[in-house]
């Protein structure tokens, strides 16, 4: 038998060790690498209809309401008391938001917004795990958008996190509006989302 000659690992816990692996997964462009619940999780290429709703832009704040030009797609946040490191479709965060030693992520708690864009493949995690780790990091807000909700589809506000608990803020079908509060201060136009 060989002696193995690859990368060596000396982690501190579990948090290290996931880090590790996840640094290290290389899968097809496109697709998403996660820790959930300390797994390493590696998710499909998304719908072009998943894309379409990411790429929304909601219209220019309200005057006097605060920028936030840290508006990103797929921004690895990191939640290390659940062992979890998500790709949120769209993070806003501050300007000057601290990375990792590496730049691989950032702290899921500097964040002030994330929004989940449910594909079939992904929607428990989407609407049970993901929110529990946003919450726990203090995460200010949580969209849900969920395209396969079962009474329809629907965008759900979250905010004031407790725990590892969000209170539902706004619920609305397709095609009504969702307004964001302070400091965004801004209506988010549904009539554009697709529906599958």
């Amino acid at each position: 038998m060989g002696v193995y000659d690859g990368d060596h690992l000396r982690a501190d816990g579990d948090w290290d060790e996931l880090v590790w692996i996840w640094t290290r997964t290389h899968v097809p462009e496109g697709c998403r690498v996660e820790i959930v619940d300390g797994l390493v999780t590696v998710t499909p290429l998304a719908t072009v209809s998943h894309h379409r709703v990411a790429d929304t832009r909601p219209p220019a704040p309200v005057p006097g309401a605060p920028e936030f030009r840290g508006v990103y797609q797929r921004m690895a946040v990191a939640v290390p008391s659940r062992l979890g490191l998500y790709m949120p479709d769209l993070v806003i965060v501050p300007e000057a938001v601290p990375w990792n030693e590496q730049g691989d992520f950032i702290e899921a708690a500097a964040a002030h917004l994330v929004m989940e864009i449910t594909s079939r493949s992904t929607a428990r995690q989407d609407r049970t795990v993901k929110p529990a780790a946003y919450a726990t990091a203090g995460i200010p807000l949580d969209l849900l958008v969920d395209r396969w909700a079962p009474d329809g589809p629907a965008t759900t506000l979250y905010g004031e996190p407790k725990g590892d608990v969000y209170r539902p803020l706004a619920t609305a079908k397709f095609g009504e509006p969702v307004k964001l509060p302070a400091p965004f201060d801004l209506v988010i136009d549904t009539s554009e989302f697709p529906v599958d």
